[in-house]
This record gives C-alpha cells, sequence and structure tokens, in this order.
C-alpha cells in the first residue's frame, strides 16, 4: 500500500472523555488511552509511507477545561515520551510541535522540547503535536510577524506560498480525520485545509487504529481531487 497515500495527515483526536464515561472510567483514563493511540498510529503512518502527521493534542480552547484535566493533560507528554521515546528512535520518527508552548508548565515544556532535539536527525515520518494550537491565532501571529517586517523595511509582496512559511504548519494538508462522530473543524488548520479531503469517523480516538487509518487512506485514494479545475 504505497500508491497514492496522502503526504500530510492531520487528525482531530476526538471522544476521550466519552470513551472514558461509556465505561464508567475517569476522563483521564480515556485521555491515557487515547495517549496510547498516538503512538499506535504514528507506527502506522511511519510504515504506510506518510510523510506528515499532525495531531490536535491540545488546543488553546482546552484552557477551559475543569483544571484537574487541565492538570492531567500536562502531564500527558512526559508520560507519553518516557514510554515511548525509545520506540520513536527505533522506528525513525521525528517528534515536532505547532503551538504556543511557552504557557505551558516548564517540565512539560522540557519534556517535548528534549523529544524534538533528541529526534531531530530522524527521517521517517514527521510526528506534529498540535499543542496550545488554535488557527486563527495561528493566522493572526502570521500576520503580526509579516507586517513587522514591512514595516522595518521588508518589500510589501507576499504570496500565499510566502505566508505559509509564517504559520506553525507549512504544508497544505491533504487529508484530515476527526474522530469520534462530530463533524466541524473546531479551529484547526483553517489556512491548510483550504484543499484537503475530509473524513468524519464514528470511531472515538482511544478505539481507532491501524484498520481504521487504513480504512480513511482508502477512501481518500477513491476521492477526485480537483483542487478547482475539472477531471480529466
Amino acid at each position: 500500500m504505497n500508491d497514492n497515500i496522502p503526504q500530510t495527515i492531520a487528525i482531530i483526536m476526538d471522544g476521550n472523555g466519552r470513551w472514558a464515561k461509556q465505561r464508567g472510567l475517569p476522563r483521564t483514563a480515556g485521555h491515557k488511552q487515547g495517549a496510547d493511540t498516538i503512538r499506535t498510529v504514528a507506527l502506522a503512518a511511519n510504515e504506510l509511507g506518510v510523510k506528515k502527521l499532525i495531531l490536535y493534542a491540545f488546543s488553546t480552547e482546552n484552557w477551559k477545561r475543569p483544571e484537574d484535566e487541565v492538570g492531567y493533560l500536562c502531564k500527558l507528554p512526559g508520560l507519553f515520551f518516557n514510554k515511548y521515546i525509545r520506540e520513536l528512535m527505533e522506528k525513525n520518527i521525528r517528534v515536532t510541535f505547532a503551538g504556543e508552548l511557552e504557557r505551558f508548565p516548564s517540565d512539560t515544556q522540557k519534556v517535548i522540547n528534549r523529544a524534538v532535539n533528541d529526534t531531530s536527525h530522524n527521517t521517517g515520518l514527521e510526528l506534529c503535536l498540535a499543542i496550545n494550537y488554535g488557527s486563527r491565532r495561528e493566522i493572526l501571529l502570521g500576520i503580526q510577524k509579516y507586517a513587522d517586517e514591512v514595516k522595518n523595511g521588508r518589500k510589501n509582496n507576499l504570496t500565499e506560498e510566502d505566508f505559509s512559511q509564517y504559520l506553525f504548519v507549512p504544508e497544505d494538508i491533504d487529508l484530515m480525520i476527526r474522530t469520534s462522530g462530530e463533524v466541524r473543524i473546531s479551529n484547526f488548520l483553517l489556512w491548510q485545509l483550504a484543499y484537503s479531503e475530509l473524513i468524519f469517523t464514528p470511531v472515538a480516538w482511544p478505539d481507532f487504529n491501524k484498520e481504521e487509518l487504513v480504512k480513511c487512506i482508502e477512501e481518500f485514494k477513491h476521492r477526485d481531487r480537483r483542487f478547482g479545475g475539472l477531471t480529466k
């Protein structure tokens, strides 16, 4: 399975809390299982030949959640990387992040930055965690940075391709998947999703696995991507 594979896949990992509630478990149990699913899906994407996998791990709106849940989510990167960083290294997976990491506790920042540094020379899948990420904020910061450059003498000749380089995620997304049945984008990669194929699956993120990823990729392969033109 290596022909017509989407090179960039973005996933809104939805349904952890509902998955836990259905089983009489605390929401944190759903997040813990969801973290294990990140490992499963990252390894599968790497094996299938995906170039970049972007996972919506923590949005700018998630700070509104109960304090104990936010606290657990802040600790989750440490739990995840302590458990799986060796395997990610062995599989040649490179870790990056998109978002404003500065708001997180210093321990969380150190864990994520260490994972980024330790895997920086790997050449397989790029596993990008969108963390404290919001797309409107991303675009606004990009506009502000460009405006400052123009103010300081840059020629005002911005193209769409140029502007992409001011964003946390510069690539266009081939395929966006949202799990758990919700049918909305939720402030995720608004610029980058302009011509993405969108798939909304009822499967909750903790139950998402390689088989489900393959199903989504197979559906993608049968889509007619015209980018505003006509079918040949």
